[in-house]
């Protein structure tokens, strides 16, 4: 049967005639002509999942996978089980069943690591970084690519650790990390140019360092200590390294890629001539490869510059052609750009029915993103509530556990204790034997002592007074043992006493602890709750009303003094908007982990100059004044970013609350080792409930706004951003009510 087997996998493995169900159809044959439990038999059930899984069979395949976990379990071959697990795991990770994928590649792991294949391990955890990725959870995917790392650091395995180097340096970048990940690339790179640099692996780090330097920011560059001015000629450089490895070794899809990336850098300077080319030289050889994600990208690509170029001709067909790739292969983000380019296109055309079509178009295709989207939400939410319900499974056995360990070692201690107690009992004993023995030994020599008579009288009582001196020195070794063990007893109570009232101690400091974390969690819930609802709500309404206002551009019927007034309140609400959004992105950034201020000697004067400069046009609105009373050369220790958002928040508030004419002033205060900056208004003021609330230890805001003197909005932020600001920058902030009328907010840090 085993020969037969083994002929049969042959057959079936290197045969491409045969098709998917008469290989199925074998494989079932072969299974019910082998009725024993054995390997064998389980090599023939892993080949039946995974002739089902090529055929996408999944409730088949299920079946299969169970059956030979099941046999394996009871043969002890947990490779097999293992392997089920892993490829049960990457079935469910195609469909897009992340709760279903994450399970079954967790059993993997245990199943691995209980056989010692730490190769697969990691490979296994691998997968769930980019499952993880796809939710995205990146927090998640950070900690199992980590998790590989140290496998294959352990391993020696160095080319799948620069494999590991490269997925963490991409999760960096979509986390707006470059400086980060532009560390792990440089390791990834180290390890692939180790034994030449002609390399697949070079090339992709070559591309992604050019990204890495091409998409960065200026304070992104700042970071990673590279001066703006040289982000285009870094760029340049690693993407022709990049290309020059990739055509060494004749790599058709990295060197399309790398000329499609090089044009948008080429575009970006100017330099149209040679951007064009290196567009078209990517649509070129991506037309010859399988990567149609890849081809689409590239026609789109060409299609957009075009497009810009108003070559609309060439535009139409190319963005045709990408959208028609895109739709065939399910390309949803290809799909949306080339729709909303198709758009734009017959917009300059002055086509309207067709820009409008597409158009239409691009929405419904935008929606089926945002769909997907709040899908995966969904599935990364319930991910984390399946997690925390088996932590706290796992945790409520571990207290059990840790128990009843802490009463065995009790029962054992205490049984430890019986066993000295005996060996006291046998030493008194022992005693107790030997005191007798030698009053028999004085009987005796008594009697001996009758028949000597005279003749031994003197060594009687010799021998008399040494017995006497013996027994007395017994009687002090007894006596020394027995100190000795009630001290012994003594030290022991004490010390178990010392460890109870210490767990006792440490268990007490541990639910403050846990109180304290669930109350500010609780509160984070709140604020987050309130920031959806401000999100879902406020942004609505701009949104709204920009569609509203580019219909009536379309109609073309509107009045100028009536297209003015639209204008007016649009430039309004996309203003507070705004508004909104950077306090939502600064508040974010306030929760990441590793998020910290840069503190730095600044002169306040000049940024609260900046801020007034910034703010003047709303003051002039309502014809009121903002005095800098901010001696020059003032200098504290401060975040510049930071401190300019809580300046701008307070004086915007107070701007907000302040009625028409009147007055907004600005203070300094300096003692020995601080500096005090006082923002005074003379507008409505805050209630004593608010001034008493926002003074409060743990203050969070709620993010509850309300309507300024002249009904204008606010982003319900401010408040809360500038009171975690302050106190990242080991500072303090109050507020308080002026006695002729209006509020003031205290800021002090350290100089």
């Amino acid at each position: 049967m085993l020969f037969l087997f083994f002929s049969f996998l042959c057959t079936v493995g290197f045969s491409q005639i045969a098709a998917p169900q008469k290989k199925l159809d074998s494989l079932l044959v072969l299974n019910q002509k082998n009725s024993k439990s054995d390997s064998t038999k389980i090599k023939i059930l892993t080949e039946v999942y995974r002739q089902y899984m090529r055929m996408k069979e999944v409730e088949k395949a299920e079946e299969y996978v169970d059956k030979t976990i099941k046999l394996a379990h009871e043969k002890n071959l947990k490779k097999f089980s293992a392997m089920a697990y892993y490829r049960r795991g990457l079935m469910y990770h195609g469909r897009s069943e992340y709760q279903k994928a994450e399970e079954n590649y967790q059993k993997a792991v245990a199943e691995f690591a209980s056989v010692g294949n730490l190769d697969m391990v990691a490979g296994t955890y691998l997968n769930l970084g980019a499952l993880y990725s796809s939710i995205p959870d990146y927090v998640k995917s950070l900690d199992v690519n980590q998790k590989a790392i140290a496998i294959y650091e352990k391993m020696g395995n160095e080319v799948d650790l620069a494999s590991c180097y490269t997925n963490v340096s991409t999760i960096y970048q979509r986390l707006g990390n470059q400086s980060q990940a532009l560390v792990y690339m440089n390791r990834a790179l180290k390890i692939f140019i180790k034994d030449g640099e002609n390399t697949r692996g070079a090339a992709v780090v070559y591309g992604l360092i050019g990204n890495n330097y091409f998409e960065a920011s200026d304070r992104e560059l700042m970071e990673m200590n590279v001066m703006p001015s040289q982000k285009v000629k870094l760029a340049l450089t690693y993407y022709n390294k990049s290309l020059k490895v990739s055509e060494a070794i004749g790599d058709l899809g990295i060197i399309a890629t790398v000329k499609r990336e090089l044009a948008d850098l080429y575009t970006s300077i100017g330099q149209k001539d040679i951007a064009l080319k290196s567009y078209q030289k990517s649509v070129e050889l991506n037309k010859s490869e399988e990567d149609k994600e890849a081809y689409a990208a590239s026609l789109y690509a060409l299609g957009n510059f075009y497009q810009n170029e108003n070559d609309f001709e060439n535009a139409i067909n190319l963005l045709n052609n990408s959208l028609k790739i895109a739709e065939e292969n399910r390309l949803l983000e290809i799909e949306k750009q080339s729709t909303l380019g198709l758009s734009v296109v017959y917009e300059k055309l002055k086509d309207y029915n067709k820009s409008l079509a597409y158009y239409r178009r691009y929405i419904a295709v935008r929606d089926k993103i945002f769909d997907q989207e709040k899908e995966k939400e969904i599935t990364r939410r319930q991910m984390q509530l399946d997690f925390g319900i088996k932590e706290r499974d796992y945790l409520l056995k571990q207290k059990l556990t840790e128990g009843e360990l802490k009463r065995q070692q009790q029962e054992l201690e205490l049984k430890r204790q019986q066993l000295i107690l005996i060996d006291k009992e046998k030493a008194l004993d022992l005693l107790t034997f030997q005191k007798a023995k030698a009053d028999l030994d004085i009987q005796r020599l008594a009697q001996e002592s009758k028949f000597a008579k005279a003749k031994f009288e003197a060594q009687l009582a010799s021998g008399i007074k040494d017995r006497q001196i013996s027994k007395q020195v017994q009687q002090i070794k007894f006596d020394s043992r027995v100190k000795l063990f009630l001290t012994i007893a003594t030290t022991l109570i004490l010390i178990i006493a010392m460890v109870i009232f210490y767990n006792q101690r440490k268990t007490k400091r541990l639910n403050i602890i846990i109180n304290k974390q669930k109350r500010e969690l609780e509160q984070l819930s709140k604020v987050k709750d309130r920031i959806f609802s401000v999100v879902s709500h406020d942004m609505r309404t701009p949104v709204n009303s920009l569609i509203s206002f580019m219909q009536l551009l379309e109609d073309g019927n509107i009045e100028q003094e009536k297209l003015k007034r639209y204008a007016v309140s649009l430039r309004n609400n996309l203003t507070y908007t705004s508004t909104m959004m950077e306090n939502l992105l600064n508040w974010a950034a306030s929760q990441m982990q590793g998020f910290n201020p840069y503190l730095e000697p600044l002169d306040i004067y000049e940024l609260i100059d900046e801020v007034i400069l910034s703010l003047q046009h709303h003051a002039h609105e309502k014809s009121l004044t903002i005095q800098n009373l901010v001696p020059t050369q003032a200098f504290c220790r401060a975040d510049s970013n930071m401190f300019i958002l809580v300046i701008r928040n307070i004086v915007s508030n107070a701007i907000k609350f302040t009625p028409d004419g009147g007055t907004i002033t600005i203070s300094m205060l300096t003692t020995e080792s601080t500096l005090e900056i006082k923002i005074s208004d003379t507008g409505i003021g805050l209630t004593s409930a608010q001034i008493g609330h926002f003074n409060q230890t743990g203050y969070s805001g709620v993010v509850v706004s309300t309507l300024g003197t002249n009904k204008e909005k606010g982003t319900g932020l401010g408040l809360l951003l500038s009171r975690t600001f302050i106190s990242l920058m080991n500072g303090k902030i109050s507020a308080g009510t002026n006695p002729g009328g209006g509020s003031y907010f205290k800021i002090t840090l350290n100089k």
